[in-house]
């Protein structure tokens, strides 16, 4: 059988469904090839989603264990009920890939379910679970399949997900384990051992590198590892891991320094492999239809996401560039806009990146790191929350806001916010910084008293001139 389509989009992750939206919108034939029985890719099933759904519930389990009397709350030790913690997260997770269904249907957007693969310019071949297989020919193809758990190698996650666990088994653990060993500092896995921290498990959090939150502004990820270190975490950095093994009902874990030095092993309930991700390329016949690709194994592509093959496009983790997923989304928007004949454009340097624990870090935009190295003349501008009124009345005062500016011009050029709400607050950030707005600009721009925003405009009044409260 064969169908012709404008586009076919393989993979309905953030980028796959957002592009067929918008294809559908502009007045394209759209069909999306998915393999899962929903929609939503990775961030909507077992990442972004049901991570936030954890974090949000344990966040609130700690408070009122922790936090709650402060305010004149009594309400005793709180109860964990694991079971209905984590139904909340499955609830969350059916009500959005449900939206995401009802979206297509809206938009008249074909949802071919079977596992796609590209013959060619042109030609997708579907796979369904049966084995049969059909033909869908299309103007544009497409490739939107994301990214995958990167792992170690020699070191294999357990099929059932119970003991060496990866980011999914990490969301479906039936206990609180009482230690818990996450290999990789970086977002995904400071995300998650949170949730268990607030939990009960005792984490302690193995890097390759010098720091957590690699790449994230430096001044910040010291001061949010030592947030964490209060919270209990326990950090081997510098460390590399060369052995994780079953032992009993749990794991052992053998790192030695980076630079040399004895090996250390440490036991654990379990152990989370969070070492990162890689673009999902395997099965897709790219090869095979000239379809070209980078040393990372990532799809190659032009400045308006075109592939080596005519007509045939990459977006999201399977492509250069951060796997986020509202990076994805814009690409999504882009070529959708690009096969319609319009002129589609990601910013690049203005993409937020938010770590969701608790504070929050949330930054924009580029580091005092990443300046120094380009030579760049810069000014900086900081402000603490312990000096911000709705944070004192919060009990939320740690952490700061940072504003980067040009000494040239005072064009902004970074924000990093560590604290309470700090994902929510970098967007007016990247609003400014898309119009090439100065510290000025956002130093004079009014901001409703009593809020933690405040932080933010008192740090771009420091880059500018002087902060007012400090």
């Amino acid at each position: 059988m064969s169908t012709t389509y404008d586009v076919v989009i393989i993979g309905s992750g953030p980028g796959g469904y957002v592009c067929a939206i918008k294809a559908a919108q502009l007045g394209l034939r759209t069909a999306v090839v998915e393999k899962r029985a929903t929609y939503g890719g990775t961030c909507l099933n077992i990442g972004c989603i049901p991570s936030k759904a954890m974090l949000h519930a344990s966040e609130m389990f700690a408070e009122a264990g922790h936090s709650f009397a402060a305010l004149g709350i009594s309400v005793g030790s709180p109860k964990l009920d694991l079971k209905a913690m984590l139904a909340h997260k499955d609830a969350t997770v059916a009500a959005n890939v449900g939206g995401v269904a009802f979206l297509f249907k809206k938009n008249k957007i074909d949802g071919i379910r079977g596992t796609g693969r590209v013959l060619g310019a042109g030609m997708v071949a579907v796979t369904a679970e049966d084995g049969s297989e059909q033909v869908l020919e299309a103007r544009n193809i497409v490739i939107a399949t994301g990214s995958d758990v990167a792992g170690i190698p020699g070191v294999p996650v357990d099929i059932d997900e119970k003991v060496i666990v990866s980011s999914t088994g990490a969301l479906e653990l039936d206990r609180v384990p009482e230690h818990l060993v996450v290999v990789g500092g970086g977002v995904i896995g400071l995300e998650l051992g949170s949730v268990w921290a607030r939990l009960g498990s005792r984490v302690t959090v193995v890097e390759y590198l010098d720091t957590i939150l690699g790449g994230m502004d430096g001044e910040v990820a010291r001061q949010f590892q030592r947030m964490l270190g209060k919270q209990g975490f326990a950090f081997r950095l510098g460390a590399k891991v060369t052995a994780v093994a079953k032992a009993g009902s749990g794991a052992t874990v053998t790192f030695e320094p980076v630079k040399g030095g004895a090996a250390e092993t440490v036991s654990a309930d379990v152990v989370l492999i969070a070492t990162g991700r890689k673009p999902y390329t395997d099965g897709l016949g790219l090869a095979e239809a000239g379809v070209v690709l980078d040393e990372r194994g990532r799809v190659r592509t032009d400045g308006h996401y075109r592939t080596s093959v005519p007509g045939i496009y990459a977006i999201g983790d399977v492509i250069a560039g951060p796997m986020l997923a509202h990076k994805a989304e814009d690409e999504g928007v882009a070529v959708a806009e690009i096969m319609a004949g319009q002129a589609g454009h990601v910013n690049y340097g203005v993409i937020p990146s938010v770590v969701y624990t608790s504070p929050e870090v949330a930054s924009v935009g580029r580091t005092e790191e990443q300046l120094k190295a380009d030579g760049i003349a810069y000014k900086v501008g900081k402000f603490p929350f312990s000096a911000n009124g709705r944070a004192r009345a919060m009990l939320q005062t740690d952490g700061f806001a940072k504003v980067l500016a040009a000494k040239e011009d005072d064009r902004v050029l970074g924000v990093h916010i560590l604290g309470f709400g700090a994902g929510e607050m970098i967007h007016e950030a990247a609003v400014l910084m898309e119009f090439g707005g100065s510290a000025e600009d956002l130093a004079r721009t009014c901001h409703a008293h009593p809020t933690l925003s405040e932080s933010v405009k008192e740090a771009a009044l420091g880059a500018f001139f002087k902060s007012i409260h400090i």
